[in-house]
């Protein structure tokens, strides 16, 4: 049967809850903290500086988007909405006004005075010796000039398109003979050419200059007859919501086919600007582009600054991480019988800190057994250049049935995704696509072999995607197994999935969006409950990526209540107040945030000493347990979930990288119980390392 969705009372908005992006604000700010961090590298922190830009750019194409079309909407509209996006509108800009003062002080002060030392050198036009000013003037004439695209702004009758986060230059000017001023715009070609610019220095040095500075350097060619007083940049970010009607009829793939090419046309979501910008320039801009107050936010000199990603390091590995390489997991990836090995016993891999070629093998070795007849896998997000999906195509000549789920509603993946749809298809593949409602989330793959008389199934279950170069830098665990209570279920999701209809048989040992998931997560707690109120020993350890989901926030606050010990280690959101008198004295939450991004999710219950362990595609999100296919796995192999405990325990213990969750957001470092630095990512490296004897 269908897993039961919260009632309304469940949902109920009178429990304590942080509002779930006023705490993703807080989990970017824990980004920006590492870029303050002087013991990080200073190449890693100008890293997240950009990592803070580029998760804020997505923010405010999907979710402040999606407050600023609430607010748009008629009253008729918004009367059963539960919170108020005027309320959390005005709180996200506090916050966000806070952000990025401090960001731009730390650009100006902290990071560019440290690049300085170590020679490298931003410069700004009025910098420039004359070799450099010769340079940058000549670059402009040979690469820039068809890309500017001036425009004279006139009130009320020019209203040039700003492109979706594409740079502009505001100019202030004033006519000549006139003496009256005006305002242009000019677009900084940051989509055509670098950001950053090299310029010709002495060899103890590198100088640059930033792409907007050459504009700047040049705008008074484009403007004959008048004087610049002075420029400002502004950018425009649009909504990257796909809104398809009538999404439960029609062809899905060609309304999102369709939908994408609207998407860089979308409403507006934010407008930023230079804060010295004259306010006389802002409101003037305000009205041309039919901004509102919701929709502007000041930012410093520069915008688009997810484009440090790009800067320079010329050669300067000191300033960055000491290489981590990932640790081959020799039983799969040294045996000459890929099967035969998974068939002794279930194998759990750690990317990043394991190689990803052990789930490589798992393709490749399939597509080659001349024993294979069948590859099953869901497609969320696949790397561009993909071994396993040519993996598919050769299993295809080798006359083996290939059936690839491909989520075409994975966000900014959607086109890719639709991509490899075709070529696979092209090549002989069995292509099943989204189904109307529901989004496929689970991170799954199944293999079938002939052996003997018999046919043997194969299973890959992770919390993260098929993507070979996410998979370098996410932290996700991976089970191989051959176990034949997971594979059976895993071919029922298959079954599922292909065929939309409902199984037959119930899931007794996966737990699966859709069908038990939620249901079977709240049995979990309630036992633990249970044994509490028994005077037993009780105890709930969550690692997840968000926890917004009201009713389960409260189940955990009724735990907590009861005397359940709640362990919670979450990346992003954590709607959830940890701590609270009366609500959540039993419940601790910490933050990491590293290296690498911490992406895996664990499910651990203390079910009066017998553990259960369960590895998660899924978040504790309204969208994740009640909207989506996300499929949740147990590990049953005492090892190795001795294992997974022993990776718990180091995140737990980290007292270098952990910040700690609360109710005033203040992300402090977490001080551990022990005066021995711990930093868990490091930690759990070398733990692998000494345990694989490498």
């Amino acid at each position: 049967m269908p897993d039961l969705q919260p009632t309304a009372a469940e949902t109920s908005a009178s429990i304590p809850y942080i509002d779930r992006d006023v705490s993703w604000l807080s989990f970017n700010y824990r980004v920006l903290q590492e870029a303050k961090d002087p013991s990080v590298p200073l190449f890693e922190r100008v890293k997240f500086l950009a990592i803070y830009s580029s998760n804020l750019s997505e923010f405010f194409r999907v979710r402040m988007a999606t407050h600023r079309n609430i607010l748009r909407a008629s009253k008729k509209s918004k009367k059963d909405l539960d919170f108020s996006s005027k309320r959390v509108i005005r709180e996200m800009q506090r916050i966000l006004h806070q952000q990025q003062e401090e960001f731009s002080q730390m650009f100006e002060k902290n990071i560019i005075p440290e690049l300085q030392k170590h020679h490298i050198h931003l410069l700004r036009r009025l910098d420039l010796n004359e070799e450099q000013r010769l340079f940058i003037e000549s670059f402009f004439r040979n690469n820039m000039l068809p890309f500017v695209q001036p425009v004279l702004l006139v009130k009320h009758k020019i209203r040039p398109f700003l492109n979706n986060s594409a740079l502009y230059l505001t100019v202030w000017l004033r006519d000549r003979e006139t003496h009256r001023t005006k305002y242009a715009i000019v677009k900084i070609p940051s989509d055509h050419m670098p950001r950053f610019i090299e310029l010709p220095s002495s060899q103890d040095r590198h100088d640059l200059i930033m792409l907007d500075d050459v504009v700047r350097h040049s705008v008074s060619w484009m403007f004959p007859g008048y004087d610049i007083i002075d420029t400002y940049s502004i950018k425009l970010t649009r909504d990257a919501e796909l809104y398809i009607d009538d999404e439960f009829s029609g062809d899905l793939v060609q309304k999102i086919k369709k939908s994408l090419i609207k998407r860089e046309v979308g409403s507006t979501s934010r407008f930023v600007y230079d804060r010295n910008m004259p306010e006389d320039l802002l409101e003037f801009l305000k009205e041309t582009f039919r901004l509102e107050k919701y929709d502007i936010l000041p930012e410093g000199r520069y915008h688009n600054n997810f484009d440090l990603f790009h800067l320079p390091s010329f050669g300067l590995n000191h300033l960055k991480n000491a290489p981590l390489p990932p640790l081959p997991y020799q039983p799969l990836e040294n045996t000459s019988d890929f099967f035969g090995a998974i068939q002794d016993s279930d194998h759990l891999i750690y990317v990043p800190y394991h190689s990803y070629e052990s789930v490589v093998r798992f393709f490749e070795a399939a597509a080659k057994d001349p024993d294979v007849t069948h590859i099953k896998i869901v497609q969320y997000r696949v790397a561009r250049k993909s071994r396993i999906m040519q993996a598919l195509k050769d299993a295809v000549k080798s006359g083996k049935q290939v059936s690839v789920f491909i989520e075409v509603k994975a966000r900014f993946d959607e086109e890719a995704n639709l991509n490899w749809g075709e070529e696979l298809e092209k090549a002989g593949v069995n292509v099943h696509y989204s189904f109307p409602g529901v989004k496929v989330h689970s991170k799954i793959a199944l293999v079938r072999r002939q052996e003997g008389e018999e046919f043997k199934l194969y299973a890959y279950l992770s919390t993260g995607n098929f993507h070979e170069e996410t998979a370098k830098i996410y932290s996700d665990l991976g089970l191989f197994t051959a176990d034949e209570r997971l594979v059976k279920e895993v071919g029922r999701v298959f079954s599922y999935l292909e065929t939309v209809k409902i199984p037959e048989q119930e899931f007794e040992h996966l737990l699966v969006g859709q069908f038990n998931l939620r249901s079977r997560l709240v049995e979990l707690i309630d036992r633990e409950i249970a044994n509490a109120e028994a005077g037993k020993a009780a105890e709930i350890i969550l690692k997840m990526n968000s926890l917004q989901d009201r009713p389960m926030i409260n189940k955990l606050y009724e735990a907590s209540q009861k005397g359940v010990k709640v362990k919670l280690i979450i990346r992003g959101i954590c709607s959830l107040i940890p701590g609270l008198v009366g609500w959540s004295e039993n419940i601790e939450a910490i933050s990491i945030v590293d290296r690498f991004l911490e992406h895996a999710r664990v499910f651990i219950f203390h079910n009066d000493g017998e553990e259960q362990i369960f590895l998660s595609s899924a978040d504790w999100m309204v969208r994740n347990l009640s909207y989506r296919i996300e499929v949740a796995f147990p590990i049953y192999a005492e090892h190795l979930k001795k294992e997974v405990k022993n990776y718990i325990n180091i995140q737990l213990s980290d007292n270098v990288k952990a910040r700690i969750l609360d109710e005033e957001q203040l992300n402090k470092y977490s001080q551990g119980s022990t005066d021995i630095a711990i930093r868990s990512q490091v930690e759990t490296y070398y733990h692998i390392k000494r345990n694989m004897g490498h």
